[in-house]
């Protein structure tokens, strides 16, 4: 069955870049709504922007969509991801600025706000995108691909030359809480030459050591180090999984993201859709059901930020 939340959630901090204020409120909707966001700060006639693959529009550092009106709303992806983490196929968020409050960095403090609001099922019947055969596609080093699999699995790698970073990889079947208990808590990352660059030209404002992973070199920046040694994978892996959940229903297929980014993954969504005979649509059952990502997560799943 489709889920939604039982009650609001609240969240209130700072956007990354713009650096301001902004509180942010994901609500109830009813079966069939999908998620949309809603800019509270805009004439409602132009307020609404759906969160799907075709409303993204190129950005360089985030996940941004963006309506016909040209309203926009930035930096989705974390919240995208705890949404698909936790089953919640239907939400109204509730927004009073351009961009998605920051918070710690990672996808866990929604997570949470999620859990405590509660999350209810609803009478209506579950589709997924299964995907029948391989797509794929590149940017240089970089690919992105999609191919059959019974569930949602994912494969990354990452290759960075700080030497705190280096090469790493991680495979997982994302199915129940897996994402919650492996994925939710790795936070954003960035070299200190790139926070600098960007405050140089008016970027990453409300950026700071507790709400992403500063490296420099083979140093550590961010007070109290890594929450897992490989945690910028793990982040690129929560970052994908916002980002394919922008296909609008749970994906059922292997991820495959070598070096692949924000703006490659939707490329991805894109070529997939592009190809009728490389997806369709299918009504989840209780087998499959039961292994989606998020189905059956509670709070004792939360790992802990001690």
């Amino acid at each position: 069955m489709q889920r939604t939340l039982k009650s609001n959630a609240t969240f209130d901090g700072l956007g990354l870049h713009g650096g301001t204020p902004v509180r942010m409120v994901v609500k109830p909707a009813p079966a069939g709504h999908g998620i949309v966001f809603r800019r509270t700060d805009v004439a409602m006639a132009h307020a609404l922007v759906p969160a799907r693959w075709d409303a993204v529009v190129q950005s360089r550092l985030c996940t941004l969509v963006q309506n016909e009106a040209g309203v926009q709303v930035s930096t989705i992806e974390h919240v995208m991801a705890a949404l698909s983490g936790c089953a919640v196929h239907n939400a109204l968020i509730e927004i009073d600025g351009p961009e998605v409050p920051i918070l710690d960095g990672s996808a866990v403090p929604f997570v949470e706000g999620f859990l405590e609001a509660g999350i209810t099922g609803q009478d209506a019947v579950v589709l997924a995108i299964r995907v029948l055969r391989p797509i794929e596609v590149r940017e240089g080093e970089a690919l992105a691909r999609l191919e059959p699999a019974d569930n949602l699995e994912m494969d990354f790698s990452i290759d960075f030359a700080e030497a705190a970073i280096g090469q790493q990889q991680k495979t997982m079947t994302l199915a129940n809480g897996a994402f919650v208990r492996e994925l939710s808590d790795s936070r954003t990352f960035c070299r200190q030459a790139d926070v600098d660059a960007m405050r140089a030209n008016g970027l990453a404002l409300g950026g700071t050591v507790e709400n992403a992973v500063v490296f420099d070199g083979d140093r550590v920046l961010s007070p109290g180090g890594l929450r897992h040694s490989d945690e910028p994978v793990r982040h690129k892996m929560l970052d994908a999984m916002g980002d394919l959940f922008l296909a609008g229903a749970p994906i059922l297929g292997r991820y495959t993201g070598v070096r692949a980014g924000h703006a490659l993954t939707n490329k991805l969504l894109r070529a997939l859709f592009a190809a009728p005979d490389a997806w369709t649509m299918v009504e989840v059952g209780e087998q499959t059901g039961c292994k989606l990502p998020g189905v059956g997560v509670h709070a004792a799943d939360l790992p802990s930020r001690l």
